[in-house]
């Protein structure tokens, strides 16, 4: 069993006991937490949604009712998207959101996300304090009388859809007008819903979507992170298929990784750049991405004579850079994409739209399209963690060791040599240390991660 709380959230596997796993205690207890901060600005009204996993219905029901005994003003997605959550948090002018995901974890996770009044997640400072005021039990619930209310909205799909479909650098008519055939693995989640629909409304005949894994049940039919290793089923679909792209989604749509016409990964660090290689020839400016990023991003935004930030790992602190810089365009490399002009969000949908517009009006295959950008290797390795561990003293002892060379502490370690980089750090929503290495070629980033490895491992 694991509960994680961070200033974004909480999450932990269902079942078990109080304060060690996500059960309904915890649920209540976090809800009224930050319920209770979103409504303090008087505003009442809160959006909430959910994806496709097992668990959601029921952590759906605790998060509303909680609400409710808050006195607020429930607006029920139902079965929704990340990204369509923070839409509807800014057109229904609520207060903040609670998204039900665990994102990119097994089944047996779930998790709350919360979002301030901007649809955008919360902020360290206000993270804190409900995570204090949650562990105070420092809750007051309303009387019978000042009880608030749950409405389900059912028609809030269409309304973030058609924003995509109009967003000024989406062109529909021209990705109707060449009818790629796409197949999606939708992971018994919300992209079974989701995806296809905003390719239907961007013209793509229904017979041209193929859909794996379409039912939504949230007993996924693979390991829900869109990595390589879990995407064989949809490789050999879009070869089967003779299609022009394939699409992954991980289960509430914020995170896109993309398949080449002859079954080979377009590059979950590739999502990003491709995009942005789009943005950035529409509209010039800086972007961003996080430490933890491919290098090929700062190669393109620099060819279109921009400038690239690097952020600490997280979306809060991506966006917070973005904002700081005022880029066009940024994300996270393994397939977050934010579109400023749209929301500041990681969202796959507008994501998939921008993608094909590129890939269309490019007039590549989607493999040709790939074949533009640089060429780099990361290799993404990851240690348990041991609850004894002291991550300060193991930081401290590789940034001795290696202090010849570019030393950045501001999200973990990460050390740039000449040409490669590798990236260290405790993961926000698992138990472990994740270890990130990129360079140009494939055998010397797996090199520098597995001689991290075993830094690390001598001087535990």
């Amino acid at each position: 069993m694991a509960l994680i709380k961070s200033i974004s959230g909480i999450r932990g596997t269902i079942g078990g006991k109080p304060g060690t796993s996500l059960t309904p205690i915890d649920v209540v207890k976090y809800t009224a937490a930050f319920g209770q901060w979103a409504m303090s600005s008087g505003n009442k009204k809160i959006v909430i949604g959910r994806d496709g996993r097992m668990s959601g219905p029921m952590i759906a029901e605790l998060v509303a009712q909680t609400l409710v005994s808050l006195g607020a003003e429930v607006i029920d997605l139902g079965l929704s998207t990340t990204p369509t959550v923070e839409f509807e948090v800014v057109a229904e002018n609520a207060a903040g959101g609670i998204i039900i995901t665990a994102s990119h974890n097994p089944k047996e996770w779930n998790a709350l996300k919360l979002l301030n009044e901007k649809g955008e997640f919360i902020s360290a400072a206000v993270g804190a304090k409900v995570l204090e005021d949650a562990d105070k039990d420092n809750i007051q619930f309303s009387t019978v009388d000042q009880a608030g209310i749950r409405i389900l909205k059912t028609d809030h799909a269409s309304a973030h859809l058609d924003a995509i479909v109009s967003h000024p650098m989406v062109d529909a008519a021209l990705v109707a007008s060449r009818k790629p055939k796409i197949v999606i693995d939708a992971i018994n989640s919300s992209g079974a819903i989701f995806v296809p629909a905003l390719l239907k409304k961007m013209g793509i005949p229904a017979e041209n979507i193929i859909v794996l894994n379409g039912e939504v049940n949230g007993r996924f039919a693979h390991n829900p992170e869109p990595l390589p290793q879990h995407l064989t089923e949809l490789s050999a679909a879009v070869i089967q298929h003779k299609a022009d792209l394939g699409i992954s989604v991980d289960p509430d749509v914020d995170r896109l990784v993309l398949v080449c016409e002859d079954g080979s990964m377009f590059g979950e660090e590739y999502t990003l750049v491709a995009v942005a290689d789009y943005v950035l020839g529409k509209k010039k400016g800086n972007t961003v991405s996080n430490l933890s990023s491919t290098k090929a991003l700062k190669d393109i935004t620099e060819k279109h004579g921009g400038q690239y930030f690097a952020a600490a790992v997280g979306e809060v602190n991506v966006v917070t850079k973005m904002k700081e810089v005022e880029a066009v365009i940024g994300g996270e490399g393994n397939g977050g994409i934010i579109v400023p002009d749209f929301h500041y969000g990681r969202d796959a949908l507008i994501g998939i739209a921008l993608f094909l517009t590129h890939l269309c009006s490019s007039t590549k295959t989607t493999k040709q399209l790939r074949n533009t950008y640089p060429d780099y290797f990361i290799s993404k390795n990851k240690i348990e963690l041991d609850g004894n561990i002291d991550l300060n003293k193991i930081f401290a002892s590789l940034k001795e060791k290696y202090k010849a060379h570019t030393i950045n502490t501001i999200d973990g370690l990460r050390i740039d040599f000449e040409k490669d980089w590798v990236h260290l750090r405790a993961s926000n929503t698992e138990p472990i240390i994740r270890i990130i290495a990129e360079s140009n070629f494939e055998t010397t980033a797996a090199n520098i991660a597995n001689k991290m490895i075993k830094d690390i491992q001598e001087s535990l």
